[in-house]
């Protein structure tokens, strides 16, 4: 028989790596509300030194972005969770993100790993960021070269994308 200790663990870790990860799906699909969800509403962010101050602004701040056309995709990897009480929490994982910027001039696009280091707390029941630290490892930019693996992949042409809210397939099936 588990010890009920080490189940009430395993699901609190399991509520906080869904946060992590619907900030991803948030900043990627443009869902204002859910990058918000993620964090208490009086969360600080720490930007790695782009952004320092209330997370309700850092959203505001990188709204354009978010609803821009500019494709960008946040995969996590490595979370390690430690609980040091049973509302508090350190998660640090780490952001691989991709960003085009076709509109730049030359355009290109930016591969990105960086960590974050998140305090965690849970508040009325739920698992949110109270405190987010972001920083950078290392950057590597290039010019657009989308050739889809020089057509292995299949017609450029009539390969179906992902969008922003509401315009995804995550979206649209839900309707």
């Amino acid at each position: 028989m588990i010890p009920e200790a080490e189940i009430r663990a395993l699901l609190d870790k399991q509520a906080i790596t869904e946060v992590i990860h619907s900030y991803s799906r948030a900043v990627d699909r443009g869902d204002e509300a859910l990058l918000r969800a993620c964090y208490h509403d009086d969360a600080i962010e720490d930007h790695g030194g782009s952004f320092l101050g209330p997370a309700g602004d850092y959203i505001a701040a990188i709204l354009p972005a978010l609803h821009s056309d500019r494709l960008m995709t946040h995969t996590v990897t490595n979370i390690l969770i430690e609980l040091d009480g049973p509302d508090s929490a350190l998660a640090e994982c780490y952001y691989l993100s991709f960003a085009r910027y076709p509109a730049a001039e030359p355009p290109f696009e930016t591969l990105t790993l960086a960590r974050a280091i998140d305090r965690f707390e849970r508040r009325d029941g739920t698992w949110r960021i109270a405190l987010r630290q972001l920083r950078w490892e290392w950057n590597r930019e290039q010019p657009i070269a989308e050739t889809w693996a020089r057509g292995g992949i299949g017609d450029p042409a009539i390969l179906l994308h992902g969008g922003k809210m509401p315009n995804d397939a995550l979206y649209e099936g839900r309707r």
